[in-house]
């Protein structure tokens, strides 16, 4: 008696291709095999191929007349259809191995997977692997992906905008968070840099959400200056100086970073560097730099400075000196510690006056004192972000200006990856607690320019982060503008629906799996519905991620237009619309109605 599974027999195999010629008493269509149900020959759906005493497994790549072999073209027979199928592993025993150890006969039997078999292949109860969502071809299997490679060998979720990528990443960090071999995974630690202010609500429950202007159930988002990388924030508050102008600038922030290392754990003053996070006051290093560029003096001898009016650290104000005389008169042009960086210390001035760079510039409790003294210090912003009782912090990037943002994206993620590295083999280091980074939006700031501190530390974190605890999802709608060390480092892809010639050409490149077929269906992918390859699926599949739960679903749906157009026009007020600007806070106008209306 024929199984029920039995699709067809191998009618050619070269390498990992087999062409499988599909039984006449096989339709296309739905096959109920104890109690559940499976779409028959479909294109991303699974095969076994019995060999014995172990199985093949394969996915099918193509199906119908473009599938049979090039020498049955003109001979086939009538009635009967083909499909190609991609070898990707096998079961020996009783372990599932990706890549083959012997290859199919002529006329060997091909049969649809079944619930059992992919039980076999995820191993049901195994510790780690979570569940994300259903197959798609039969949806009352669910998809187990293995959590320790997705995060050890990093991932990218891929997808046009419309096609779900961030309804898919609310889903995955969810399930990470409460799965884990059927158990809630309670030291998850999970940092996402959020773009566009997107995660915050949907989240709320599971993480601890930092941001520029915070609501009250928030934290506010500071990332203080002296812990960011000393040149790339010179660049920022200056802009490009002489070489000699530069050792002058680092040596006075050397000089301030040794006044206040005396006594704080692990700094040995002898081997302390510019970038060792120490604190500093930037308000006191411009005050030191401009004094000398316009300082005159009243004598020959250089002893008595033209001063007319003291200038002040704290307000930034200038001071204030009589102007040089004629010639060889008096007061005489200063020259000693002169760098010639006026136009530079202008430009570091207003950066520091200027309000929206507050949170970086004028971190709160974190900003030192004219001394160098700060009230809080760097373990307390580690155990802020990386210490709390939730398994997500979400850094809320939505209202940081653009000119910086590429930079402070740099800063948090060498932050992280530091604190990781030197403290590995502590207890609240990457070994013992590994830490998962998930980049929203990363073709904005991973492409490939010259100068790009952001895609510096990526690079850095997916080359060697494996082995410290630090992992990377890179999250993205335009991969082909991501550079190509990064995208190939990411393990795993989660490839949703991809409209471009060119980003599917970069998942097709970057497939451990030459599946060629599987890349040709992701334009015509479901809302939410993903192929996932790679180190953290056992086989390639094509899945339905699972939703989030209607109110805990990211802020980043389609407006319905014809609904919304065809309402009542409400009675507005474009004071708070403007307001809701000014504070760059999308909350604004919304708390203020509830305020109003309660």
């Amino acid at each position: 008696m024929t199984s029920p599974t039995f699709l067809g027999r191998v009618g050619s195999v070269a390498g990992s291709t087999v062409s499988v010629r599909q039984a006449e008493s096989v339709a296309s269509g739905i096959a109920i095999i104890e109690g559940r149900s499976y779409r028959v020959a479909q294109v991303a759906s699974f095969v076994r191929i019995p060999q014995g005493y172990h199985d093949l497994y394969g996915v099918i790549s193509e199906v119908g007349a473009q599938a049979t072999p090039e020498t049955l073209v003109d001979a086939r027979q009538r009635g009967e259809s083909w499909m190609t199928v991609q070898l990707v592993g096998e079961i020996v025993e009783t372990s599932f191995e990706r890549g083959i150890s012997q290859y199919p006969g002529i006329n060997d039997e091909v049969h649809l997977v079944t619930e059992e078999d992919l039980g076999r292949i995820y191993g049901v109860g195994d510790e780690g692997q979570i569940t994300i969502g259903r197959l798609a071809g039969a949806e009352s299997i669910p998809v187990r992906i293995d959590l320790d490679r997705l995060v050890t060998r990093h991932s990218a979720v891929l997808g046009s905008t419309g096609s779900g990528k961030s309804t898919t990443i609310a889903s995955l960090l969810r399930s990470i968070c409460h799965s884990g071999g059927g158990k809630r995974c309670s030291s998850a630690r999970i940092l996402l840099l959020d773009i566009h202010g997107e995660y915050g609500d949907a989240l709320k429950s599971a993480a601890q959400v930092f941001r520029v202007n915070p609501s009250d159930d928030e934290q506010p988002l500071h990332v203080p200056y002296w812990a960011l990388d000393t040149l790339t924030l010179l660049d920022f508050l200056m802009g490009p100086m002489s070489e000699t102008a530069l050792t002058g600038v680092l040596d006075k922030i050397q000089v301030a970073k040794l006044a206040v290392a005396e006594g704080v754990a692990g700094v040995d003053v002898n081997a302390l560097t510019i970038n060792t996070p120490l604190p500093f006051s930037l308000r006191q290093l411009w005050a030191d730099l401009v004094d000398p560029e316009y300082k005159t003096w009243a004598d020959k001898e250089r002893t008595s400075p033209a001063l007319e009016e003291a200038g002040d650290a704290q307000s930034l104000k200038l001071p204030k000196y009589s102007p040089p005389g004629p010639g060889s008169a008096l007061p005489d042009i200063n020259q000693t510690n002169v760098l010639g960086i006026k136009r530079q210390l202008t430009q570091m001035r207003s950066r520091l006056l200027d309000r929206q760079y507050d949170f970086m510039l004028h971190p709160g409790e974190w900003e030192p004192d004219l001394a160098g003294k700060s009230q809080m210090d760097l373990p307390e912003l580690l155990e802020a972000w990386f210490g709390h009782d939730k398994p997500i912090t979400v850094l809320d990037l939505s209202g940081v200006p653009s000119q910086v943002l590429v930079r402070l994206i740099g800063g948090i993620l060498n932050i992280t990856y530091e604190a990781m590295f030197w403290g590995r083999n502590l207890p609240e280091g990457g070994r013992n607690r590994p830490e998962l980074v998930v980049m929203e939006e990363a073709h904005r700031y991973l492409g490939r320019d010259a100068d790009n501190p952001a895609r510096d530390m990526v690079q850095r974190i997916v080359k060697e982060g494996r082995k410290f605890g630090v992992g990377a999802m890179i999250v993205s709608q335009r991969p082909s503008e991501i550079d190509e060390t990064i995208l190939s480092q990411c393990g795993t892809q989660f490839a949703l629906r991809l409209s471009n010639n060119a980003d599917q050409g970069k998942v097709k490149a970057a497939l451990p799996d030459s599946l060629s077929g599987l890349v040709d269906t992701l334009p015509v992918l479901r809302t939410g519905e993903a192929i996932i390859m790679g180190e953290a699926a056992r086989l390639p599949i094509r899945c339905r991620i699972n939703l989030p739960p209607e109110g805990e679903r990211p802020s980043s749906a389609d407006p319905m237009v014809s609904a919304a157009w065809a309402k009542a026009k409400a009675k507005e007020d474009y004071e708070r619309l403007a307001a809701a600007w000014r504070s760059q806070d999308p909350k604004w106008g919304q708390d203020n109605n509830t305020q109003e209306n309660g």
